[in-house]
């Protein structure tokens, strides 16, 4: 098949990539003038010099594709310029799936979060469990929007739409906010424990891939949703767990949530001020986030598309190993 792909550089993305290429599809993947496309040339990809806000590039990348797989977004809970939220997670959502729509594709995986859906009524909740009235940071509002204009345009276009909610992702290259946590923990940057008893739902990268890789070539799942995660954990257990991989101690002080959530508060804050990133992440909408549990049942994926979940510890353990070898 040719498969037109945004955001295969990124962590997600590189795995979807590269899992694709196993299986010897002819990739065509969008990208920046800046990206680092040293993984697409490997793998021969066509690149496509462009991005989600121009229609124009990525309707010429889509010509005669069968699939799209759509990763690009801006997944931050801190930036100094909060309409790139908007820009790329909300019109630039629409965008890919017009341009999927006008190009007659046959499958679009478009690929949002589990934080979608704030906090349920059910507990664990499913794919079709009634999304929670909030949403705790304005990435997290900005992916629940622009999954309400792909449904839309799946309801009254026929856009032929999967969706995939990723939980908590690990995994080797991972430079976002999981993978810096580990980072500063096996650095021994992290002076306390935060948020204890909060309990998420982790993910290999890899197993993502496989859902979306997986979704893509199963027949008559237009319209499916997949959560994609298994093992819940708490702060405190994921916190352990790195300490026993990587030989580094946990840290002795547990801070109680309302100072970490005023020190979240003061370092916001300052990083308006700045128009740097707070320290250690601690942004008002990351701590928001953090204090919630996202618990799900990713068994679907299981069930429907055959996967089987990695263990965390196999995740954390090469994560680890990656961070070390650079010299984290």
């Amino acid at each position: 098949m040719k498969v037109f792909v945004t955001g295969g550089t990124g962590f997600i993305g590189s795995n979807v990539i590269e899992r694709l290429a196993q299986d010897g599809h002819e990739l065509r993947c969008l990208v920046r003038k800046t990206s680092d496309v040293r993984l697409l040339q490997e793998v021969g990809a066509t690149l496509i010099t462009g991005d989600v806000t121009d229609k124009a590039s990525m309707l010429e990348g889509m010509e005669g594709c069968d699939w799209v797989a759509n990763l690009a977004n801006i997944y931050e809970l801190w930036v100094a310029n909060r309409q790139i939220y908007t820009d790329i997670n909300v019109h630039g959502t629409r965008n890919v799936m017009e341009c999927a729509l006008e190009a007659g594709v046959s499958k679009v995986v478009h690929v949002s979060s589990s934080v979608i859906y704030g906090k349920p009524a059910d507990c664990p909740f499913a794919e079709e469990s009634p999304v929670g009235p909030i949403r705790f940071s304005e990435y997290a509002q900005s992916k629940y929007d622009g999954d309400l204009i792909a449904w839309e345009l799946c309801e009254r276009k026929g856009l032929p739409l999967i969706m995939v909610y990723p939980g908590a992702v690990l995994g080797p290259r991972d430079d976002k906010a999981s993978g810096r946590y580990i980072q500063n923990q096996i650095s021994r940057r992290v002076p306390a424990r935060v948020f204890t008893e909060t309990v998420y739902t982790w993910v290999h990268v890899r197993d993502v891939a496989e859902i979306i890789v997986r979704a893509l070539a199963k027949e008559g799942n237009v319209g499916e949703k997949y959560l994609a995660g298994n093992q819940r954990l708490s702060y405190q257990e994921f916190a352990e767990m790195i300490c026993d991989v990587s030989g580094t101690p946990l840290p002795r002080l547990r801070l109680p949530n309302s100072l970490v959530r005023m020190c979240a508060a003061i370092l916001t804050w300052l990083a308006k001020l700045t128009r740097r990133p707070p320290l250690l992440d601690m942004s008002v909408d990351q701590i928001k986030t953090m204090g919630q549990d996202i618990q799900f049942d990713g068994s679907k994926a299981e069930r429907e598309l055959g996967i089987a979940y990695t263990p965390i510890r196999t995740a954390l353990e090469e994560a680890i190993a990656s961070y070390k070898a650079r010299g984290a």
